[in-house]
């Protein structure tokens, strides 16, 4: 059977799909397992895909002990990259310094891999590690990132 370029499409999109609730069954189960992200696109994201990010983000912080709420992380998030995986800030100190801030929620890499949540994926523009790195960060410096309502 020969499959149309739709097919793998809907394919992958199920395969993903069933990863990421495979992941998030383990973590609810206290199993350790690692956590595999639905790749992310460089486009504009739909707010339906912010939503499953912070969702899933939150499972994973909740599994590690990291405080933050929904619309907590969706106000800073929303702010620091309107929903855009591939966010780049090239323009402030940070960026001046060689050390741009990246992905969802503005993480530059040092911070990233600091904060890191054992579980989620290195790679900075993943969206769900990228949430539970700021969020791990927030909880640090700030209690929550309940309590961020400005560049941090």
């Amino acid at each position: 059977m020969v499959l149309t370029i739709f097919g793998i499409r809907i394919t992958s999109r199920i395969v993903r799909y069933i990863t990421g609730a495979l992941a998030t069954a383990a973590l609810l189960i206290g199993a350790s397992a690692t956590v595999l992200s639905t790749p992310a696109s460089a486009s504009s994201s739909s707010q339906h895909r912010v939503d499953d990010w912070i969702k899933h983000a939150l499972l994973v912080m909740k599994a590690k002990g990291i405080p933050g709420s929904y619309n907590g992380i969706h106000r800073n998030l929303m702010r620091e990259s309107s929903g855009d995986v591939r966010a780049i800030n090239l323009w402030d100190s940070n960026a001046k310094a060689g050390i741009p801030s990246k992905g969802l929620m503005q993480v530059i890499d040092p911070t990233f891999r600091t904060y890191h949540v054992a579980g989620t994926s290195w790679d900075i523009y993943d969206p769900i590690a990228n949430i539970a790195a700021a969020c791990n960060y927030a909880a640090h410096r700030y209690g929550s990132i309940d309590n961020v309502n400005g560049p941090y």
